[in-house]
């Protein structure tokens, strides 16, 4: 094992204090409490301490000590686990019914009223242990089709998701974190179009995000001005009817239905649309309500390290995570900003040798977690077991890239970010394949499959292999030798996962990390993502209050620079902006094919996805804007999200000030008469203190009062 010194850190940048706003999520989210309110966790390094200790009590007890010391100092320069893990481990004599587990999918939710009763039970319990989850909705019958046993017609697969968002409403999940949910829909299912307007309605299924998922014929009949036939699995009656188009495609379940040799699913054919027009109404509802998102649903099986034995329908919240049915992953993210030496200076540069060094003891760390997974389903629970999945990725990325004197988007700052990526999932991998010689492999890679036609047509290499159906392999040799993402990787390595395996079948994903970037990392960027300004806000739940609280924020990089080397600035006396160097650029300044180039370099090398906004101001042309999602798709990149600030819809968690101060919000009162405010004005209403958005925003979408 590698020595753990301390980095030396010139210009250290260390002792920042801690900003109020990052003090204050610690405070709320993350410190442990008793019962009765008394502080556990004194300060952030002894809730670290408290996330140690409990990962190394699941090393035998002779080398405990030894990996509790690594694993404090590993979290005290940069490994930063998932909010789950920093709130809940350690923490079972507090609240013992809590997951360390943040990201899950529902098993598939079944097309009759007991099954989707079931799977909203089942969501229930797992958004109470304070687990995001996702669905697929499009295995629900189109609205207005016939249901035998009701002798009436269906409504649809929308009504049905109102249920689930206002089961996640009332229930308020653990850690004082709200309950998260992800709907994934068929580009092809009958009521894709009342999907994709759902949220123009006020209010409605705003516990959810929303994504399309989208396939590469899609995309193609959509180049080629074709149309498109909108589908869904023909029941008896129909297959029997002359008249109706019957075409065979995959399908989430094949239950029930009547299917061909490849295993596809008879589909009668509802109606058909234009490619072009479907496309368009995506497209003009992800401009103004920045949903649905896509995802390219055929590049994520294509790429999936489990091909084999497994399709992915649906994603966690925030889409870093694509999951099978009950699937299950927990994350971890990695400060970059702890690894620049000489920040800001001409001599500043990147500290790989102990970057790699926190890999390896972060990626034991994590695989630690599966153990105490704490989740409350049974099928959850067998899925991790079984796999060993997590995601570890990295956070401050931006405010690296600003801090080493780089432009985020540039050509040098993509280099940079593969590399970054790259040595993380080689680094883990390597440690992967030590943890299973240690500890034994993740139990699916000493299972065996038979070789059947699905398998070749997924990846035809198999039988260029010599093997065809009948044949028997190993699940470490599949993956080894026919995952399409690590065939990148060295030859040795890959050479002693097929006679390993590997303690997991899954290593990195790069998730938002809002709140452990804003209180942990003291507001480094988010994630992937640049700085989403240097001085902003953030619209944060606070329990009690009947709107979000708006608090003001630093980024990172701007801290470090005050500190480091204009410690005589006045920030309130001058334009700060005008004081900085030109590379601190923010989220709303990179051409989006800067954020494109980004995401693409780091998704080469890493196996799950991604999570990123591409930010672009409220003027935006509208046919630019369709190019980021063609652009993305042309790149092969898993899925893409954008985000336009746009008042008369709704607003982010982050909003710029001088957004707020150009925006007027008009309130109607009781006797008619109308008040004109700007967003960033204060207004006392119903006896508490709100800025004129957050209380326009509470009443428009209908929480004003639930915090």
């Amino acid at each position: 094992m590698p020595g753990t010194p301390r980095p030396s850190m010139a210009n250290d940048t260390e002792e920042l204090d801690l900003q109020p706003a990052s003090h204050d999520i610690w405070e709320r989210k993350y410190r442990l409490m008793t019962k009765d309110g008394r502080p556990i966790d004194r300060t952030p390094r002894e809730t670290m301490e408290r996330v140690a200790r409990a990962l190394a009590d699941a090393e035998i007890p002779e080398i405990r000590e030894h990996w509790y010391e690594k694993f404090v100092w590993a979290l005290l320069h940069g490994a930063i686990p998932a909010g789950r893990i920093v709130s809940n481990a350690g923490a079972q004599a507090h609240k013992p019914a809590t997951s360390t587990i943040n990201c899950t999918v529902a098993g598939v939710v079944g097309d009759s009223m007991d099954r989707i009763l079931s799977s909203v039970h089942e969501a229930g319990m797992t958004l109470k242990a304070g687990c995001g989850i996702g669905y697929e909705f499009s295995t629900l019958r189109p609205k207005g089709a016939f249901v035998a046993g009701a002798g009436a017609s269906t409504s649809g697969p929308l009504s049905f998701m109102d249920i689930f968002d206002a089961m996640c409403r009332t229930i308020s999940s653990a850690g004082d974190r709200r309950g998260a949910q992800m709907a994934t829909f068929d580009v092809s299912h009958p009521d894709i179009v009342d999907f994709i307007r759902v949220k123009r309605e006020d209010g409605r299924l705003r516990q959810f995000n929303l994504s399309c998922l989208v396939t590469k014929d899609f995309m193609e009949a959509v180049r080629d001005d074709l149309e498109w036939p909108l589908v869904f699995p023909a029941n008896t009656f129909e297959l029997e009817d002359p008249t109706a188009e019957i075409v065979y495609r995959p399908w989430p379940t094949t239950s029930g239905y009547r299917t061909n040799d490849r295993g596809e699913v008879a589909c009668r054919v509802v109606r058909k649309i234009r490619a072009q027009r479907l496309w368009d109404l995506i497209m003009s509802a992800t401009y103004d309500y920045a949903e649905p998102g896509f995802i390219l649903v055929d590049k994520v099986n294509e790429m999936n390290n489990l091909w084999w034995c497994e399709t992915i329908r649906a994603t966690n919240p925030c889409g870093e995570q694509p999951l099978p049915a009950h699937g299950a992953c927990l994350l971890g993210s990695v400060n970059l900003t702890r690894f620049v030496r000489n920040p800001f200076s001409r001599r500043a540069e990147f500290d790989w040798e102990s970057y790699r060094t926190v890999v390896r003891i972060f990626t034991r760390m994590l695989d630690n977690v599966v153990g105490l997974h704490g989740l409350p389903l049974e099928k959850q629970g067998a899925e991790i077991a079984r796999k060993r999945r997590h995601g570890m990725g990295f956070l401050g990325l931006g405010s690296t890239i600003t801090m080493l004197g780089m432009t985020y988007g540039d050509e040098d700052s993509v280099v940079f970010t593969e590399k970054v990526a790259r040595e993380m999932a080689v680094t883990g991998w390597e440690t992967g394949v030590d943890l299973a010689e240690e500890k034994g492999p993740a139990p699916i890679m000493e299972e065996t499959f038979t070789v059947d036609e699905e398998m070749i047509s997924r990846n035809p290499d198999v039988s260029e292999d010599g093997y065809g159906p009948g044949d028997r392999l190993m699940g470490r040799e599949l993956l080894a030798n026919y995952s399409r993402y690590l065939a990148q990787f060295p030859a040795e390595l890959r050479k002693r996962i097929a006679e390993k395996g590997s303690r997991f079948t899954h290593h990195t994903s790069i998730a938002p990390t809002g709140t452990i970037s804003l209180s942990l990392a003291n507001n480094v960027s988010n994630g992937i993502e640049p700085s989403f300004a240097h001085k902003y806000s953030r619209n944060i739940i606070r329990e009690g209050k009947k709107t979000k609280e708006k608090v003001d924020v630093l980024s990172f990089e701007l801290l470090a620079y005050r500190a480091l080397v204009n410690p005589q600035a006045d920030p309130e006396s001058m334009d700060e902006r005008h004081q900085l160097p030109e590379n601190f650029v923010d989220a709303g300044a990179i051409d989006p094919k800067g954020h494109v180039a980004i995401q693409a370099a780091a998704q080469k090398w890493v196996d799950s996805s991604i999570s990123k906004t591409i930010n672009v101001p409220t003027d935006y042309p509208f046919d630019r804007f369709k190019d980021i999602y063609q652009l993305a798709y042309d790149k092969g990149l898993k899925g893409c999200t954008t985000f336009r600030f746009n008042p008369e819809a709704f607003q982010g968690v982050l909003v710029k000030d001088e957004d707020l101060a150009a925006t007027t919000y008009r309130f109607t009162l009781e006797s008619g008469e109308t008040v004109e405010l700007k967003g960033n004005e204060t207004v006392l209403y119903d006896g508490e203190e709100h800025t004129a958005a957050n209380l326009y925003d509470a009443l428009k979408e209908g929480y004003y009062g639930r915090f």
